[in-house]
């Protein structure tokens, strides 16, 4: 072979190497094939990142608060209860003691007795430095009515206030996030709305799963299944609603103020989730 056939061969290998992949149609274009929808589904949402300063309220056996410091990485972590330390341990024996046991030695703060409308009157937090997130993970008053509106006016009345009080420990950009079971009674509490007359809005919402959260489980407030179980929240559909004050911003030449509005909810769903933080 002469050099110069083997040139313009080389040649042409390399102008075909260059050439889009695909089929031809006489006298078309290339041709691509369709390309096949994908079926992987989107990564579940996590609405902190390790590095935020997150305050969890109304942890039951304290499994979730163990969770994101093992599992996700966050280190500057203060989780608290309702419940008195005896108390907590009389209802979530013997794991509410060994998921403590790991957050102290992890140098994460706990607290007892902690009511979620009345963060002023805890030393530690009066005097704690601003959060990025305040998480309260299904919010319920308890067992106080077996009548349903009575119920949800309870459970609406914690959540307004838990409002007012959790926004005085936010930093400007800061986010409350709320989880509800979906479905009815906890689609009545409308969160939207009880955010909106509380100064906040929804941010976004989306889907719990429970799963993204290694070694949690649901508690309920009276405490531990007699028998070892039969009771698993974790499994029960949820929602998690992040949200933030309300925007104002200032309407030019008429001296007027407007809101900013709410963002989509993930998933194209709008519905208000609901809740029983403990149930």
């Amino acid at each position: 072979m002469t050099k110069h056939k083997k040139r313009r061969l080389d040649t042409q290998n390399a102008s075909k190497s260059l050439q889009p992949k695909g089929k031809t149609q006489p006298g078309s274009k290339i041709y691509q094939p369709a390309k096949k929808p994908s079926t992987r589904k989107p990564d579940p949402t996590i609405p902190f990142d390790a590095a935020d300063r997150i305050l969890l309220i109304g942890e039951g056996d304290f499994s979730f608060a163990k969770s994101i410091v093992e599992h996700h990485g966050c280190y500057d972590v203060t989780a608290t209860c309702y419940d008195s330390k005896d108390q907590l341990f009389e209802k979530y024996t013997p794991q509410a003691e060994q998921h403590i046991q790991y957050l102290e030695t992890e140098g994460q703060n706990v607290l007892y007795g902690v009511d979620a409308t009345k963060f002023s009157s805890i030393k530690a937090l009066a005097k704690a430095p601003q959060f990025d997130r305040v998480i309260f993970n299904f919010p319920h008053v308890g067992g106080k009515s077996k009548d349903v509106n009575r119920q949800v006016r309870f459970n609406q009345e914690l959540l307004v206030k838990f409002f007012a009080a959790a926004q005085t420990l936010l930093t400007p950009e800061g986010t409350i996030v709320v989880t509800l079971f979906e479905g009815e009674p906890y689609t009545l509490w409308n969160i939207r709305d009880l955010a909106r007359h509380s100064g906040l809005e929804v941010q976004r919402s989306f889907k719990f799963v429970a799963e993204v959260y290694l070694g949690y489980s649901h508690s309920r407030t009276l405490g531990n299944v007699e028998g070892g179980g039969g009771w698993k929240g974790e499994e029960r559909e949820a929602r998690t609603f992040v949200l933030k004050r309300k925007v104002v911003q200032e309407v030019k030449g008429s001296g007027k103020r407007k809101r900013g509005g709410e963002s989509e909810d993930e998933e194209g769903q709008e519905d208000e989730a609901s809740a029983g933080a403990l149930e």
